[in-house]
């Protein structure tokens, strides 16, 4: 029997371990934190998402750029096997008017209950509070409460996550540990961030309103979905898709009409009775909630909107000095071990018998899912590419 380490509890680390004690490994997985999969209770607390049913070519279109790499992973634990692996915990699920779907109880601590007990089962040893400090002479290196332990092991998956939410455990310090190693890195950038405005005092009563049917647009991308103001600036489901434009400078818009046309709004401006202030008409009119109106008012005197400029405003909206948060709060981030670095099975090239897995990978995605089904996918392929590695070397 080998000797496998996991270290990150994540749930690609989980799927890493399970799929090494599956192949009759002793497994042991190291959490720098107090308990495991921190993250993945966090993500649940509002309705845990955990993939998008729907088309596997539609699916794996959302990873991008990396869609090609991660292609043959997610093709062996695309949507479909999530969701078997999900009611094989024992989870009822059900699925949204858009494809996403969740447990039925809508959290996350019921299917993590269900498998830390299958991996107790399967003889998995979890370690909370060993953080990994790096190798010394081929032995993992660990601080924990007690002392620094060595811990020697025939093969090893690191799962630790990217650089945001670091209070949850994903604080990127491995990095400079695998740059010591001689592993090249791609620079750590915020993906599925919320977006910073210097708001005048005229938006603070609507600090916490929800934008919805609007149309959000930074360049080539564009995202139908709801963001609400915040006291720093924008945040939803809406923007996060929108982040690699606008990491790379690209302006945001908003189209707060997106169900109307142009001309047909434009008619209605027209139309318009000539007593009646811009105010009064985008809201009895275009029947828009008090927040699309403070919003268009702030942006507008911005720009100095000339007169008869409303409904070009109204479709393409420009929200000036708009600017991604800092990276610690983005939900998830791109960068980190790039596809060169790693073999078709996930071992670093640099470092023999290591593999990597989840958000460690360079490779990002939109919410909605496609996170937690990548990184189940990569922990799953790192895990039985570790386990086929151990056989091969025996």
């Amino acid at each position: 029997m080998a000797q496998a380490l996991v270290i990150g509890g994540g749930p690609a680390g989980l799927m890493a371990a399970e799929e090494l004690a599956k192949a009759g490994h002793s497994v042991v997985v190291a959490e720098a934190k107090p308990s495991v999969a921190r993250k993945f209770l966090m993500a649940g607390k509002s309705g845990l998402n955990l993939t998008k049913d729907e088309p596997f070519e539609t699916l794996l279109s959302s990873y991008s750029e990396a869609a090609d790499w991660l292609r043959p992973m997610i093709a062996e634990f695309d949507a479909s096997d999530v969701q078997t692996w999900a009611r094989e915990l024992g989870q009822e699920l059900f699925t949204g008017s858009t494809g996403r779907v969740f447990p039925s109880v809508m959290k996350a601590s019921p299917l993590l209950r269900a498998w830390l007990e299958r991996l107790d089962v399967a003889g998995v040893r979890i370690r909370t509070r060993w953080r990994w400090v790096g190798w010394q002479d081929h032995q993992a290196v660990f601080e924990t409460p007690d002392c620094r332990q060595v811990f020697s092991a025939d093969v090893t998956v690191l799962a630790m996550g990217g650089a945001s939410w670091s209070r949850l455990g994903s604080d990127g310090a491995w990095a400079q540990l695998l740059h010591e190693q001689g592993v090249p890195l791609a620079p750590f950038a915020p993906s599925n961030s919320a977006i910073s405005v210097g708001w005048s005092s005229y938006m603070q009563p609507h600090f916490g309103a929800a934008l919805k049917s609007v149309r959000w647009m930074a360049e080539e991308l564009d995202s139908r979905g709801e963001a609400v103001i915040s006291e720093t600036g924008l945040e939803g489901g809406g923007l996060y898709s929108l982040t690699p434009a606008l990491r790379a400078g690209a302006d945001l818009f908003v189209d707060l009409v997106p169900d109307l046309t142009a001309s047909d709004l434009q008619a209605r401006l027209t139309a318009r009775n000539s007593k009646m202030t811009l105010s009064q008409w985008l809201k009895k009119s275009l029947k828009l909630p008090p927040q699309k109106i403070a919003l268009f008012h702030e942006m507008s005197k911005l720009c100095a909107l000339p007169k008869g400029l409303e409904a070009t405003r109204l479709k393409q909206l420009p929200i000036f000095g708009a600017g991604l948060r800092p990276m610690d709060e983005a939900i998830s981030t791109a960068g980190g071990v790039p596809q060169d670095a790693l073999d078709d099975g996930l071992m670093l090239a640099a470092c023999p018998g290591v593999f990597c897995a989840g958000e460690m990978l360079d490779w990002e995605a939109p919410t909605g899912g496609y996170l937690l089904t990548a990184c189940l996918a990569t922990g799953r392929w790192a895990g039985r590419n570790a386990a086929d590695w151990l056989k091969r070397t025996a």
